[in-house]
């Protein structure tokens, strides 16, 4: 298969798992413990239906949004994901660079792997930071003023890693970072030879956000021990309240499911929420972002902007979410299993696929701007 015959989420996941060793394929397509929740994600959508309305005049249709002081061209963003150069050498570099074409909001994780200054220096389209909580109050502080610094637009305090989750993909390859590999995740590694090159050829792998404070370069720390032993599970809604002062503007947390963890949010002064439980790679059997929706939005919909991640394949996907009463929506593998294809060209082919999705769909609704959506377009 090549880019010009990848017509939707599914044929950018084959494409990457011909063009990535398993293990890391794996990382990015796995969930927790049996993936159920994974799997439910997606399938979610599918017990709710659209109701089309017709003979609306929809020669020209808005696909823009605002969502955390932010205007995006689209109703999805890139949301922030780890380790992006690890699928392809340009990494956030492209990912950045899709979203500046696209004109829609893109994320940076403490795990990734190109520095916020730089991709700030190279694109001007809204940019989100996805913090996680540290043990250590110091190194939260000097990470909020390094991301103020940097010219960051929105902060998002991640809060359903305190810990890993139980990822058995991973450990059946012995995928970590460094890797550690079991002799089928070797085997693998060597009928990807294109990959080793590019790997050897580029830059050194590295987590930008964190060497200047935690020690990542050493053969006993691993992702997984990173969330297992340096964040902080006391972590507490007093101290994400300190955060939301300490940051001073646009602020949300990403991770909440809950009807009174959104009131909360909204008591401490976040501007928003995103209802997400990991693309499935936390706790599995946990409620999918899309079920909780409706009941959310009633709840502080007119508080506080909700957006949602997980599961997002297509652009009816998103309408739904967006007739809840999502202001946005999140992309995670929809954008990573095309960056892995093909790089920038990749995520920018993915990203117009999922536009032409939403703007023919918005027709075929009869919907000629977003904000028109609403609970009556859906059926339950």
């Amino acid at each position: 298969m090549r880019l010009k015959h990848c017509y939707n989420f599914e044929d950018y996941r084959s494409l990457a798992r011909q063009r990535l060793p398993a293990p890391i394929f794996h990382y990015i397509d796995g969930g927790a413990d049996d993936e159920v929740t994974r799997r439910k994600n997606a399938e979610s959508f599918n017990d709710v239906d659209l109701v089309p309305d017709v003979l609306r005049g929809v020669g020209d249709v808005d696909m823009s949004v605002q969502v955390m002081g932010q205007k995006l061209a689209t109703p999805f963003y890139c949301s922030p994901t780890a380790l992006q150069r690890l699928f392809h050498p340009d990494g956030e570099y492209a990912v950045g660079a899709a979203a500046n074409a696209m004109g829609t909001m893109f994320g940076v994780s403490s795990l990734g792997t190109v520095s916020i200054e730089e991709l700030r220096r190279r694109y001007k389209t809204p940019q989100a930071y996805q913090f996680y909580f540290h043990k250590d109050r110091g190194v939260n502080r000097a990470m909020m003023e390094r991301a103020k610094a940097a010219g960051v637009d929105v902060m998002m305090l991640t809060v359903d890693t305190i810990t890993g989750g139980n990822r058995e993909r991973d450990l059946r390859t012995g995928f970590s970072i460094p890797l550690r590999l079991t002799l089928g995740g070797m085997m693998s590694f060597a009928l990807k030879p294109r990959w080793i090159l590019d790997y050897l050829r580029h830059e050194k792998f590295r987590f930008p956000q964190l060497e200047d404070h935690i020690d990542m370069s050493g053969g006993a720390i691993s992702v997984g021990k990173y969330l297992t032993e340096t964040l902080d599970p006391a972590m507490s809604w007093d101290d994400a309240a300190e955060m939301v002062a300490q940051w001073d503007g646009q602020f949300c947390l990403k991770g909440v499911m809950s009807v009174a963890d959104a009131k909360r949010a909204v008591d401490i002064g976040c501007n928003g929420i995103i209802l997400s439980n990991h693309g499935g790679r936390q706790l599995d059997g946990s409620r999918t972002a899309f079920d909780q929706l409706g009941e959310v939005v009633d709840a502080v919909g007119g508080n506080i902007d909700i957006m949602m991640d997980g599961g997002i394949k297509r652009g009816t996907h998103v309408l739904k979410a967006l007739a809840m009463g999502a202001k946005a929506v999140g992309i995670g593998r929809y954008y990573l299993f095309a960056l892995a294809a093909a790089g920038q060209e990749g995520v920018e082919h993915a990203l117009n696929t999922l536009k032409s999705e939403v703007e023919r769909d918005m027709k075929l609704m009869g919907c000629t701007s977003l904000s028109r959506l609403s609970k009556a377009n859906l059926a339950f």
